[in-house]
């Protein structure tokens, strides 16, 4: 074969040094032409973490094996030898910034692997990176150097439990203190700074930052030292153990806090005040306490709201739950559509309720329930949300139930809070199709009842109600902080915080997780789209077990799939358009208006790879089957 010249930059020579030129054959694999520029450039080093990328092709050049010919290169292609590793700045959700080393040429999932092992995070799959949005500076304001912590020479080992490079100096030590100790509540001055979504198309708008996680850094634009976020991507947090999972959890609570401090997900002002007071109580018991386990058998948050999900044997013991269930509610039937919001205020009227399985049926009285009832409504799909004030004595249940032509909004008003308490577990397993015979029923009844104890006010003689150290205005969002006064925030912290003061830190942080995974909200991300056939555009919500229409103009619910219900789903890549196929011939269609349909389509595939983890498997990870489900036509 004839020889030609081929062009190949080596990164060691600098930026100004002119390309190499070696003499090669279409016949020549890639090992060997690596092997001709080293020994042209001269440079003793180690080579090994070194490859060759394609500029033109945007592609790494990693099998060695391969030739010149089959890879397609030519003499017009432009090379480079380049390190695989490079620093990267990484924001944590925590909000430390540290420069580590990356893999830029591994796909991202990958790359968040290795840095999730270097930081001791389990369960790399949860997360992901994403750019950072650029904010607009006054010109007032000068630039402000953010501490950088620099672990670049760390090896991924443990020593210890702990990373066995942080292991090796004092400074490195207190670096990973700070990954695994919660961060002193930031000024109020910090928050009001902090950039925050002021409407569902904002929140939209930050999912499309997001980076591929088929294509590595490299391919998708990311440089050397550049920043990025990292971030918990899906909100299905699987197996979690407070004893292996300290920096995992910490950071976790992390993203939680900031997520209510930014209002990214809403709380109502009760909420807010016991999110406040388990900040408060944190911070405090953090000085003095490690983060250990105080229950070994909680194998993971969701264990916190649910046992196992293994069904009840038996049918009797099935029928008598449901019996035992039946109980008297007032309640309003308001279907938006047609009732006028000037008539939303009709009083509540009292029916004989009954709950089977997933459906609720009304009665006019206790002896009519056993004739035909006047309706029948069925929760599987519905959204479920509470409007609950215990200071006031109001236990309210939010449905939205899917129509034939939307969802009809219901609600359901307890007498008491034991009433409220079963009432909203059963209608929350109802709307993932679970019945009262799923043995989760009673965790669920618990730790609703846990939740609306921690909103009681417990007048106390203890000094704490008098604390006037508290930053009242560092543990609420700005929305509260415009609306009172520190003066009267104290008294409803430090009364909210008498609740949770005799918690240990392990449990006060997993308490703080498990009411926000409580919250309507919680997990949603939202991608503003258009529908098939439609002319305005729309609200996609994604979370970990369904997908939400939304209405852009009024924010209500319009429709939710379940992804139980999905029969499959595909992507025309051509017109950017996704196309998913639920039970009963439903079939939808959208583009993405405020992101590329690659990450709508890695968010279900993600949240279904993510369904498929069990508890035995725990160790191990499939990346080929989540790149079958997220790659798309990429897939590796």
């Amino acid at each position: 074969m004839a020889a030609w010249d081929l062009s190949v930059t080596v990164e060691e020579l600098g930026p100004q040094a002119p390309p190499l030129k070696i003499s090669v054959t279409s016949d020549l694999h890639i090992g060997g032409v690596i092997l001709r520029v080293v020994e042209k450039s001269q440079i003793q080093r180690d080579w090994s973490d070194h490859a060759l990328w394609w500029e033109q092709k945007q592609q790494w050049l990693l099998k060695p094996s391969w030739t010149l010919d089959k890879c397609g290169i030519h003499a017009d292609a432009r090379l480079c030898l380049t390190s695989q590793h490079k620093p990267l700045r990484l924001r944590l959700p925590s909000g430390i910034t540290l420069r580590l080393r990356a893999c830029f040429s591994s796909p991202v999932f990958r790359s968040v692997t290795g840095i999730c092992r270097l930081l001791n995070i389990r369960h790399p799959e949860e997360l992901s990176l994403l750019w950072p949005v650029e904010e607009k500076k006054k010109k007032k304001e000068k630039d402000v150097e953010e501490e950088l912590y620099d672990i670049t020479r760390s090896i991924p080992k443990l020593a210890n439990g702990m990373p066995a490079f942080f292991a090796e100096a004092a400074e490195t030590e207190a670096v990973y203190k700070m990954l695994v100790v919660s961060q002193p509540a930031p000024a109020p001055e910090t928050i009001a700074k902090l950039y925050r979504t002021t409407n569902i198309t904002e929140k939209a708008h930050i999912n499309s930052r997001w980076l591929d996680s088929s294509r590595s850094l490299l391919q998708q634009g990311v440089k050397e030292n550049d920043k990025l976020i990292l971030r918990f991507k899906y909100y299905t947090f699987h197996d979690i153990v407070p004893q292996a999972d300290a920096v995992r959890v910490t950071q976790l609570y992390e993203q939680a806090r900031w997520a209510v401090l930014l209002e990214d997900t809403e709380c109502t002002e009760e909420e807010m005040m016991v999110f406040a007071a388990l900040q408060y109580h944190i911070g405090k018991v953090s000085l003095t306490e490690q983060f250990v386990a105080s229950c070994p058998a909680m194998e993971d948050l969701d264990s916190a709201l649910q046992c196992l999900e293994v069904k009840m044997e038996g049918e009797s013991s099935a029928d008598d739950m449901l019996v035992s269930s039946m109980a008297y509610m007032a309640m309003t039937l308001w279907p938006k559509v047609d009732i006028p919001k000037r008539l939303t205020l009709k009083g509540y009227k009292q029916y004989w309720f009954t709950f089977k399985e997933t459906t609720i049926s009304y009665f006019k009285s206790k002896e009519e329930s056993c004739k035909e009832p006047i309706q029948q409504m069925s929760l599987k799909g519905c959204e479920v949300a509470p409007d609950v004030s215990v200071a006031g004595q109001k236990f309210c249940i939010r449905l939205l139930i899917p129509g034939p032509e939307g969802m009809n909004e219901v609600y359901l008003r307890c007498e008491h809070e034991q009433q409220y308490s079963r009432w909203m577990a059963a209608c929350r397993l109802a709307s993932k199709g679970k019945t009262l015979a799923d043995s989760s029923f009673s965790s669920e009844v618990q730790s609703i009842q846990s939740f609306l104890a921690m909103q009681k006010t417990t007048p106390s003689t203890n000094t704490a109600q008098t604390d006037e150290s508290i930053n009242t205005h560092s543990l609420v969002s700005p929305r509260y902080q415009k609306k009172y006064k520190p003066k009267q925030l104290t008294p409803r912290i430090l009364e909210a915080y008498q609740n949770v003061a005799q918690l240990s830190l392990t449990d006060a942080v997993q308490r703080f997780l498990q009411i926000w995974q409580a919250l309507p909200d919680f997990g949603l991300a939202y991608i503003v789209v258009r529908f098939k056939g439609c002319r305005k555009d729309e609200v996609l919500g994604i979370a970990n077990n369904r997908l939400i229409r939304i209405d852009l103009s009024v924010g209500d619910v319009v429709k939710t799939w379940r992804y139980n219900t999905m029969r499959q789903w595909n992507v025309n890549w051509d017109i950017k358009q996704v196309a998913i196929e639920f039970d009963g011939n439903v079939n939808i269609a959208f583009s993405c208006v405020t992101a590329d349909c690659k990450i709508v389509h890695e968010y279900i595939g993600g949240y279904i790879f993510m369904s498929t983890r069990g508890r035995e498997q725990s160790n191990t990870l499939n990346e080929e089957l989540f790149h079958k489900l997220t790659g798309g036509h990429e897939a590796l």
